[in-house]
């Protein structure tokens, strides 16, 4: 009988099963290969000392604590307050005048706004809204925003509760503020001579309530955009010429009670720290004296 040919190619003729093949063997084991740590940070500096969990080399050893002080805690002050946060330093920055003034339409017409009640933030939104193509152009947006990203606001340094925790400061991140939360320095650094005097003036007035040193030094710099970042390149220089000279007092000579860690020696040193540092920026005259706070 004939078949259908369909039926044919839709039953095939089962074949003989073949038995399946046998597992292959399990691979050898793998040793072990230690993590290897990057060879830098992501800025390609060498890590400190290659240990999991300790901090970066700038931020082992000991470190001065700063404060930057200009006019209206805007220009001069916060771009040496950016610099020496940047390379890890604790820092704070303060105005010394009655209000923050900022450059307006004219020069009979600043804009002005109150210390420690004022952000940086508000500021900027106000310049925005009056005239934006006006304060790019000058420059005043830039930097104010530049500020905002630094900290909160303006203060003055007439007001500053030395000696009281400055735990908000971190709250709201402000940048160089881990390391000031004790609400002192051991260097201050103004901008102008009439900041200098008014900062001295202030110290002599509060009557040295902690009876803790404090050098007072100013660097004048005009105030403008372009002087206010080599200004502020020079006052990382010599921070960073100070704070060597304390590390090297700390490991020679041990640590006085009331030096707040800087060493024997470190006082003494100062005048030829800033001898030194002066004739490499002989354009940016330097004053100091040593206070009290």
């Amino acid at each position: 009988m004939a078949t259908d040919p369909r039926l044919a190619r839709s039953n095939p003729p089962s074949a003989t099963a073949t038995p399946p093949l046998p597992p292959p063997p399990p691979p050898p084991p793998i040793e072990a290969v230690p993590e290897q740590k990057p060879l830098g940070g992501l800025d390609g500096a060498e890590d400190g000392n290659g240990q999991d969990g300790d901090a970066p080399k700038d931020e082992v050893g000991f470190k001065l604590k700063f404060c930057t002080v200009c006019a209206s805690n805007n220009n001069r002050s916060m771009e040496a307050h950016l610099r020496l946060s940047l390379s890890s330093y604790p820092v704070l920055s303060f105005g010394t005048g009655s209000l923050v003034r900022l450059p307006g339409p004219s020069i009979t017409q600043p804009n002005v706004y109150a210390f420690n009640a004022t952000s940086y933030a508000s500021i900027a939104a106000e310049l925005l809204q009056k005239d934006p193509r006006l304060y790019r152009a000058n420059g005043v947006l830039n930097m104010v925003e530049r500020n905002r990203s630094v900290k909160w606001g303006p203060e003055r340094w007439q007001d500053w509760a030395v000696g009281y925790p400055r735990t908000e400061a971190q709250r709201k991140g402000d940048l160089g503020s881990r390391g000031v939360e004790a609400g002192v320095v051991d260097v201050v650094i103004t901008c102008e001579e009439r900041c200098w005097d008014a900062v001295v003036d202030n110290l002599l007035e509060r009557g040295s309530p902690l009876n803790r040193p404090v050098h007072v030094i100013n660097v004048d710099i005009k105030d403008n955009h372009e002087e206010a970042l080599v200004g502020g390149k020079a006052i990382l220089d010599l921070a960073d010429r100070l704070n060597e000279v304390a590390a090297q007092e700390r490991e020679s000579g041990g640590v006085a009670e009331g030096e707040g860690g800087r060493g024997h020696g470190f006082d003494e040193r100062v005048p030829e720290v800033l001898a030194a540092w002066q004739a490499r920026w002989p354009n940016l005259p330097a004053l100091w004296t040593l206070g009290w706070f």
